[in-house]
């Protein structure tokens, strides 16, 4: 299966852009499915259908879905929630109130990963499209099996923990143990968090995945665009290709939009400076909204030609270890864009953790590196290059 990941600056035209890949895709003959993880949903304007929170099929070989969170999160936690709810409401806190509380931080978000696992697992369709939030939040998305693994780990272990305690004690005491969670609630919750560890090892593999940028011909967006990448390079999501949205077309010669034309040009000059090696697709400003089956074909045409999207556009490796001549090993993590003074590293003896701004990415290292030290981490060339050595030991 293949999957592909349009993100961008609010704005940009990423809906239009994902309806009009997915629908390429599908008169290739490729069993399509175009999903919208946008709270503000416009998917189904953009394909001028109605669609909902489980897929539908709108046309031969393509389907259609705006998740809606709460309903995925009742699906996919509602065991523990109920459990949860139950705790609070004994203590006095409304049933309303006690709902809103009960979701981890970035869980509602997650709810669009666990779709994907599904669509994976089930292996019904070729191409899965997805129709990202905006920036900020789409890397609050994917980040998220990072920063939940921390939080699974370290406080529900330790509360499961107390309940497997607590639950005989209880009986023995004769109080009410109805507060405690069972064993099918936190098997969910482990399923939960299993899965988005798969969702994250799908997303970032670099044959299965690739994340697409859109962006419009202004310096501002494409500004953002660039510590984007830099950010999804930091959690090793393979960026493909960048998807360059309304471009003032050459048979525009009103003098009108002369001045906003020659500004437009110098920005796509900028990108293909900026993304180096990166392909660049172009479509052009139509003279309408994009909305409907022949507007998005005239869209799959500009921006794809003879060129099938679901092919991988650009094959770059998002970290890598190198063994060096003495038995050194270098690991190299390309932050394209990154500020040398916004970087910090953190080491334990199996995890790398980095800083860029104000993300994080933690890095389980290989087994033949955790009794190895860092010597140095030098950023070079848009490179964060850190070298392990080997500890002497001592007489």
């Amino acid at each position: 299966m293949r999957i592909i990941v349009h993100t961008g600056k609010g704005g940009v035209g990423k809906t239009s852009v994902s309806a009009a890949t997915a629908l390429r895709c599908a008169q290739l003959g490729l069993k399509t499915i175009v999903i919208s993880t946008d709270t503000a949903h416009s998917l189904a304007d953009s394909l001028e259908t109605t669609i909902g929170p489980e897929p539908i099929q709108i046309d031969e070989n393509l389907w259609a879905q705006e998740v809606d969170a709460r309903y995925s999160m009742d699906k996919y936690w509602g065991l523990f929630q109920k459990y949860m709810v139950s705790l609070f409401t004994q203590r006095g806190i409304e049933n309303i109130v006690a709902e809103e509380v009960t979701i981890l931080p970035g869980l509602e978000e997650g709810a669009h990963l666990l779709w994907i696992n599904q669509y994976v697992e089930q292996g019904e369709f070729d191409v899965l499209i997805v129709d990202a939030a905006p920036t900020a939040e789409t890397l609050r998305l994917l980040s998220l099996p990072d920063v939940t693994r921390w939080w699974f780990e370290k406080i529900l272990a330790l509360t499961r923990g107390a309940s497997r305690i607590l639950r005989p004690i209880g009986r023995v005491l004769g109080r009410n143990n109805s507060n405690l969670p069972d064993d099918e609630a936190w098997q969910q919750v482990q399923m939960l968090f299993d899965t988005l560890d798969k969702v994250r090892a799908y997303l970032s593999d670099p044959n299965m995945s690739s994340v697409r940028l859109v962006v419009n011909p202004e310096k501002m967006v494409i500004k953002e665009t660039q510590r984007t990448y830099t950010y999804l390079n930091l959690y090793g999501y393979a960026v493909d290709a960048v998807v360059c949205n309304r471009i003032i077309p050459d048979e525009v010669t009103d003098p009108y939009f002369a001045a906003w034309k020659a500004r437009q040009q110098e920005n796509i000059a900028y990108i293909s400076e900026a993304f180096g090696e990166l392909p660049l697709l172009k479509a052009p400003m139509f003279g309408g909204e994009v909305g409907g089956k022949a507007a998005l074909q005239q869209l799959g045409d500009a921006l794809y030609s003879e060129r099938n999207p679901a092919d991988k556009f650009f094959a770059g490796a998002t970290h890598r270890i190198e063994s060096a001549e003495n038995g050194d090993q270098i690991l190299h993590v390309p932050l394209p864009f990154a500020d040398k003074h916004d970087l910090d590293l953190y080491r334990s003896r199996d995890e790398l953790t980095l800083r860029v701004g104000p993300y994080r990415r933690n890095i389980v290292l290989p087994y033949a590196l955790w009794d190895m030290e860092i010597a140095d981490a030098r950023f070079e060339n848009a490179m964060l290059n850190i070298r392990f050595v080997k500890v002497e030991a001592e007489g």
